[in-house]
């Protein structure tokens, strides 16, 4: 795990072991997110407004709740900048996924996307018990 020619929180390279998991065998899809949502009230990380105090000396408009949304790249690009292939979009969530003026209209079988660990956590604890 870990590399030593990227970012310096990828160091240091080293063995790990990961004990037993469960798996689902099918990705969760936006209308599975969606009952989930309706069902519980969750709001998700990527909706909820930041706390400037959590991130002394960011930009205004990075405070905004968003995500980061893949944009392809005209070409080869510095793998060293992960902003040549990602942007921040203030209003991007799991409803609207390249941005506020994106809807899930035809993609409701597709995986549901900007969602962190702990939304993650909230749903499979939901869904266990739903099942």
């Amino acid at each position: 795990m870990g590399s030593d020619k990227f970012y310096p929180e990828e160091k240091p390279v080293r063995q790990v072991t990961v004990d037993g998991f469960y798996i689902d065998k099918y990705e969760v899809s936006n209308e599975d997110y969606k009952k989930f949502a309706q069902d519980t009230g969750y709001v998700t990380v990527a909706e909820r407004p930041l706390n400037p105090a959590d991130y002394p000396g960011a930009k205004p408009e990075l405070l905004a709740p968003g995500a980061l949304v893949f944009k392809k790249a005209k070409g080869p690009v510095d793998l060293r900048s992960y902003f040549n292939w990602w942007i921040w979009v203030p209003g991007a969530s799991w409803k609207h996924p390249q941005g506020p003026n994106s809807f899930l209209e035809g993609k409701e079988k597709h995986p549901v996307v900007h969602i962190a660990y702990e939304d993650a956590e909230a749903y499979a604890k939901w869904a266990s018990a739903s099942s």
